[in-house]
């Protein structure tokens, strides 16, 4: 049987006998193995009105709730492109496959050869001089991993249009190819 009970007196009512749980209880009938002490205590629950100043509350209705699951989305059907002239466009970049050398493609990107070292140093660890080279995770392509590798202007994995691109964002956003050197040295990107 349940030992512990609280008494709970209110000023102008009459005295009850309330559970733990703050469940008024009658004298519970003797039983001679209760199976738990909440399962005794929940047979001899009764549910207590209280008036306050005329007004009267509502008792706890227990037992019953709702349960609202949101649903799965739908998932949204990929468009397909739309074909303005009957052919399919292809499914992969265009990757270079012409020759040259880094010397050859920062001449014709209009590299001054002075920027070269510094060009060389940035290029080597972008991509280490892979004109095809594209980071999985992020999608940036070509020599200077342009990001996304569609402002290229042209083919960002060919190597010219991808230094011409790259030397237009260098001395655009770092001043000169020896400010975006520094920035890469302490950053270790650019």
């Amino acid at each position: 049987m349940v030992a512990a009970f609280a008494s709970l007196a209110v000023v102008g009512f009459a005295a009850a006998m309330v559970a733990p749980t703050a469940v008024a209880l009658a004298d519970p009938p003797e039983q001679e193995t209760p199976e738990s002490a909440y399962s005794v205590a929940l047979e001899d629950t009764q549910n207590l009105t209280v008036t306050v100043e005329g007004a009267e509350i509502a008792p706890v209705e227990r037992g019953s709730f709702e349960v609202y699951v949101t649903p799965k989305p739908t998932p949204t059907p990929t468009p397909t492109p739309a074909s303005n002239t009957g052919s399919s466009a292809p499914a992969a970049p265009l990757f270079y496959t012409g020759g040259g050398a880094p010397a050859d493609w920062m001449a014709a990107a209009g590299i001054a050869e002075g920027d070269w070292g510094y060009v060389d140093y940035v290029v080597s660890r972008e991509s280490g001089w892979n004109p095809n080279a594209t980071n999985s995770s992020s999608g940036a392509c070509g020599l200077v991993q342009a990001l996304p590798c569609s402002k290229v202007p042209g083919n960002g994995y060919d190597p010219v249009d991808n230094l011409r691109w790259a030397n237009g964002y260098a001395t655009g956003r770092y001043g000169s190819w020896a400010g975006a050197y520094n920035f890469w040295i302490n950053n270790h990107w650019w």
